[in-house]
């Protein structure tokens, strides 16, 4: 029986850096090309106007005090010494690029900073700003990672979520990113009302054929006032019940590559205005629920993972022993 059923984070980090490492969330302020009309208009039907960065400082604060003020408190209650600075709401790549490589240069220096990690959306990465990036790991020794919001790999429901990019531009983003030497973090949802079990596998398979490095999974939370609040209260879709969310991250688990390190399993929504986020109960006891469903059902990561590299002429090499 396998104690370890996923590749954890927490683990993963610890292993990398000798000691736990502390994600310092910036919160810049911005906007993104599907909400300004570059690509779309009015954003994804999901998003707010505070975009991902509700658990952060105002963005008033410039980099360097929202640095300094999360490395503070992580000090005093953690004893924390290695951070990652983690550039969160909204589309961080989508500025020009003058702009973008001043954000970042103001993060690099600060005491104890390990890594940074950029959030964006897969028709944001250009070359111009990853060859920035890369020269900058190679300079400082930092670890980077591109964080791509996707949430499903079906083309069908990305279209639905008025996301503004397709399954090309991510795996074209996820090309140009490793070509760099840097590590892609991609954001997915399970329990996307047009998605089925299947996409949640299918997710699992191409994340793992492209090579990415990091996965957060989501349960979608429904914000009021947002077109997707709009729909769930007039009727038009269902969310699937907690259990079957939890049966969708088991068979994801399984389709993984084993390398593929797990920063979240489940996620959380803003506090005031949700009229749905994790079936009413708290995200650590879904988490729970989720690693109970594993043992359980002796699920581990990788289980399935054996469809790449020529699966139907396999049995036609001879394996030296």
């Amino acid at each position: 029986m396998k104690t370890t059923r996923y590749n954890q984070y927490s683990t993963h980090l610890v292993k990398k850096f000798g000691e736990k490492v502390y994600k310092i969330p910036v919160n810049l302020p911005g906007t993104c090309p599907n909400r300004d009309g570059r690509v779309g208009w009015g954003g994804c039907i999901f998003c707010d106007e505070e975009g991902s960065g509700f658990d952060c400082l105002p963005n008033r604060l410039g980099v360097k005090e929202q640095i300094a003020e999360n490395r503070g408190f992580f000090l005093k209650r953690f004893n924390a010494k290695k951070f990652i600075v983690y550039f969160q709401a909204f589309t961080n790549t989508y500025l020009p690029l003058d702009r973008f490589k001043n954000n970042i240069l103001q993060a690099v220096d600060e005491d104890g900073v390990v890594g940074i990690s950029v959030s964006t959306r897969p028709d944001c990465v250009n070359d111009h700003y990853l060859d920035f990036l890369s020269d900058l790991k190679e300079e400082k020794k930092l670890d980077i990672n591109i964080e791509l919001g996707l949430q499903t790999v079906n083309y069908h429901t990305l279209a639905k979520l008025n996301r503004g990019h397709a399954l090309a531009e991510f795996i074209d983003a996820v090309l140009r990113i490793k070509k760099r030497g840097l590590e892609t973090c991609v954001h997915l949802i399970l329990n996307l009302p047009w998605d089925v079990r299947e996409d949640a596998v299918e997710n699992a398979r191409v994340l793992s054929a492209l090579g990415v490095e990091y996965v957060k999974l989501h349960s979608l939370y429904v914000v009021k006032g947002t077109p997707l609040g709009d729909m769930y209260e007039r009727g038009e879709f269902e969310i699937i019940p907690m259990n079957q969310y939890v049966e969708r991250v088991g068979s994801f688990l399984e389709y993984l590559d084993p390398a593929v390190v797990i920063q979240r399993l489940v996620g959380k929504g803003p506090r005031e205005s949700l009229l749905f986020s994790n079936w009413g109960v708290s995200w650590w006891l879904i988490k729970q629920g989720i690693e109970e469903y594993l043992e359980k059902h002796d699920i581990y990561q990788g289980r399935k993972f054996d469809y790449l590299n020529g699966k139907a002429v396999k049995g036609f090499i001879k394996i030296n022993n």
